[in-house]
């Protein structure tokens, strides 16, 4: 019978690729997320509203909890930059759904001035390396608005395999959303690379 229990249920960052630092948040980052969540054009596709100056340092403290998936819910917030100029591109999340069953969910947000240069393709490849190499995950998945093309072309890119086109799921700022979930098993990943 195969172990159903994660590898680890924490995580050493940084952790480098070949142009990216995932990275913990710091208190330094307190711009980088205000700027990133108050930006309409990124906020547009998420929960809640463009953040306000003053939400910034609880959303901070947020994003700064200890890197441990251990129970369900549980989330990584790992801030992402560039490795050559230390430049905040934006952030990525990792999170725990079902230990028992050892389901987890990726998701990414990236400022829109350094979109289209791969990086979040890169950041999101070693989100799941880290989900299935490193913690043991068995299965995990994305979501996006069908309207979101970048983020669900970026899981295509991935390997993720669309799973669920949820039509008129929420009424979501004002109009009802459509939502499409994606997924990959740990096997299909370790078949790609």
């Amino acid at each position: 019978m195969a172990d159903r229990d994660l590898k680890h249920t924490t995580l050493e960052l940084p952790v480098l690729t070949e142009r990216l630092c995932l990275r913990a948040y710091r208190d330094d980052d307190l711009e980088n997320v205000f700027r990133l969540r108050s930006n309409p054009e990124v906020v547009a596709m998420l929960y809640g509203e463009p953040m306000t100056r003053a939400e910034a340092p609880e959303a901070l403290a947020r994003y700064m909890i200890p890197p441990v998936l251990e129970a369900d819910g549980d989330e990584l917030k790992i801030a992402v930059e560039r490795r050559e100029d230390g430049a905040y591109l934006g952030n990525l999340k990792l999170q725990l759904l079902s230990r028992e069953n050892l389901q987890g969910e990726i998701g990414y947000v990236f400022d829109p001035r350094h979109q289209g240069r791969g990086y979040a393709l890169e950041a999101a490849r070693k989100g799941l390396e880290l989900g299935f190499a490193h913690f043991g995950m068995h299965r995990i998945s994305a979501h996006c608005d069908v309207r979101n093309t970048a983020s669900w072309k970026l899981m295509e890119k991935l390997g993720m395999r669309r799973e669920a086109h949820y039509r008129e799921k929420e009424f979501f700022k004002g109009a009802w959303a459509e939502d499409f979930v994606y997924a990959i098993l740990a096997r299909e990943w370790a078949s790609t690379g």
